[in-house]
């Protein structure tokens, strides 16, 4: 009897033979088409992330409320922006005070402070100090009044914060982690709870920056959603539309304008993410199959882009002088008036001819000789400002003897102290750090844009300093940078994490269980000297962990 056969060609059945199966080769690996690739966004997890973002935001804005009405007197630059903002309510502009007006304002005094309605020379756009004068309005010319504002602005920066994170990410886990983090960062802390004006600016630039992002986004859906109508997989060289609607842009425009009339330097970030809005929109034509008709790009969305964000910035910049427009008294409000024949009021009338000169004497004393003559005992070189070479001291109680006001020193000529520092949480900074650089071969090696973002807009706020470091710079300007430092190292922790279904989330977790809560445990420890809580030198000291601290 002769074997049986078979047609089944996925089998062998010889015998003597062993049976085995022949399987079909594997599916091709699928390529996302230009629609999915232009369709990616933050996920779809809309209200859970603001549920989140919310609950962040409101548990920072406690944290940064208690006790912040303590000190009661004005601690370091408060001497400057308070009074200007209290100017601004009185008079509409910052005007001269009193002598020895801050120890009148300590008592509670608040009439009979100002020099007959005399204007005083500031250096700085108003809008930070409105800000401040909205808290002032609110609670009275006290602690409280004047710091108000940072504390409401140094919470919105953590929102603004979270939010950009997420959309980088592409998580809500990762726009926590960053949330969290700022949090617990102590130069962030700090500067929510002092009237000065860099936690303003530091809001403004972050929601500009993720503004800008968001039009990212924005854009490649558009175009992906005229392909889809259109039916077609790609340009198949066209250029595709004209898209001059661009609201995320707009609102870009109006926030840069904000920083940059809290202080000037703000126009730096304006410019880095004015050039790589244009160069993502570039990038979005070549992906959606524009081919080399993608080069128009940079004219046809590159001077809406400058319109959208450099031209407006200006007139929203204007709007914040307006009062002083409305005065008469103004620091140089009437030099118009009094320079009739000067080529700048004829050319562009006497108000804004003064306004104009006043901006060429602030120049002037920002770049000019007296600033780089000046010394400060707690001036830092930019360049340790990202290893907090050089903290800023903000407000000292020194020589507390025993017993005093409960101090509980007991060693041999022991004291006690209160000191509010402006200092970052360290290991926050020197995570971060490492990110930065782990970031950059994430973006140019690994080609991910999303390391991009946070450090060009760090480094746009960062390196421009570095052209006036012969002159007194500060630690707590980089409150600017610390945002979007914070931002790259929640990337990295994304990144360490991997996919939610990765096999080895689990034990990335505890990596970045670790990071957070190393980060959350010596906001802790450093949290005395952030709040003017009263210690022994010992208890102090060991918060000093170098000597260029002290």
């Amino acid at each position: 009897m002769q074997p049986e056969t078979t047609d089944d060609a996925s089998s062998s059945t010889v015998p003597g033979e062993r049976e085995f199966l022949v399987l079909p080769p594997p599916p091709p690996p699928h390529h996302p088409s230009a629609i999915d690739r232009l369709l990616d966004g933050p996920p779809n997890d809309r209200w859970l992330s603001w549920a989140v973002t919310l609950g962040i935001t409101a548990f920072a804005f406690v944290l940064r409320m208690i006790s912040v009405d303590y000190p009661k007197n004005l601690v370091f630059d408060e001497t400057y922006y308070p009074k200007d903002a209290w100017g601004l309510l009185n008079y509409g502009y910052e005007a001269k005070m009193v002598e020895k007006v801050n120890d009148k304002i300590a008592a509670g005094q608040t009439t009979g402070i100002f020099l007959d309605g005399q204007s005083d020379y500031v250096v700085h756009p108003p809008l930070g100090k409105w800000l401040i004068a909205w808290g002032e309005w609110l609670f009275g010319f006290n602690s409280l009044g004047w710091r108000f504002g940072a504390v409401v602005f140094g919470s919105l920066l953590i929102l603004v914060t979270i939010r950009l994170a997420r959309r980088l990410g592409r998580s809500t886990l990762v726009g926590a982690l960053a949330g969290i983090l700022l949090t617990f960062d102590g130069l962030a802390f700090t500067m929510s709870r002092i009237g000065l004006l860099d936690i303003f600016q530091a809001f403004f630039l972050v929601a500009g920056v993720a503004a800008v992002v968001a039009d990212r986004d924005w854009f490649r859906h558009r175009l992906a959603a005229h392909l889809t109508t259109a039916g077609i997989p790609d340009l198949d060289g066209a250029f595709g539309p004209r898209l001059w609607w661009r609201p995320w842009r707009i609102a870009a425009g109006v926030l840069f304008g904000c920083a940059i009339a809290v202080k000037w330097n703000s126009m730096f970030v304006l410019a880095v993410m004015g050039v790589l809005s244009v160069l993502w929109d570039f990038g979005a034509r070549r992906l959606a199959g524009a081919r080399r008709r993608s080069w128009w790009a940079l004219l046809s969305d590159g001077i809406p882009a400058f319109l959208a964000m450099v031209v407006l910035a200006v007139p929203v910049y204007l709007a914040t002088w307006v009062r002083w427009f409305q005065t008469q008294g103004g620091h140089g409000r009437q030099w118009g008036a009094n320079n009739p024949d000067h080529i700048l009021v004829k050319m562009f009338g006497k108000p804004l001819a003064s306004l104009m000169k006043y901006h060429e004497e602030v120049y002037k004393f920002h770049t000019g000789d007296y600033m780089a003559q000046q010394t400060h005992s707690y001036e830092a070189n930019p360049w340790g400002w990202l290893v907090i070479q050089r903290p800023i001291g903000i407000d000292a109680v020194n020589g507390i003897k025993p017993g005093e006001q409960g101090c509980p020193a007991d060693l041999v000529n022991d004291t006690c102290l209160r000191v509010i520092s402006g200092v970052g949480t360290p290991v926050l900074w020197w995570m971060a750090l490492i990110a930065l650089v782990a970031g950059l071969w994430f973006w140019l090696a690994g080609r991910d844009w999303r390391f991009s973002v946070p450090i060009l807009a760090a480094m746009g706020t960062y390196l421009p300093w570095f052209r006036y470091a012969d002159r007194p710079l500060f630690f707590f300007y980089a409150i600017c940078i610390i945002p979007f430092t914070t931002i790259g190292l929640a990337l990295c922790l994304g990144k360490a994490l991997g996919a939610a279904n990765s096999r080895d989330r689990r034990s990335a977790g505890w990596l970045v269980g670790a990071a957070v809560g190393g980060v959350i445990a010596n906001f802790a420890f450093i949290y005395p000297i952030l709040t003017d809580q009263l210690l022994t030198r010992r208890q102090w000291s060991l918060r000093m962990w170098f000597t260029s601290w002290i």
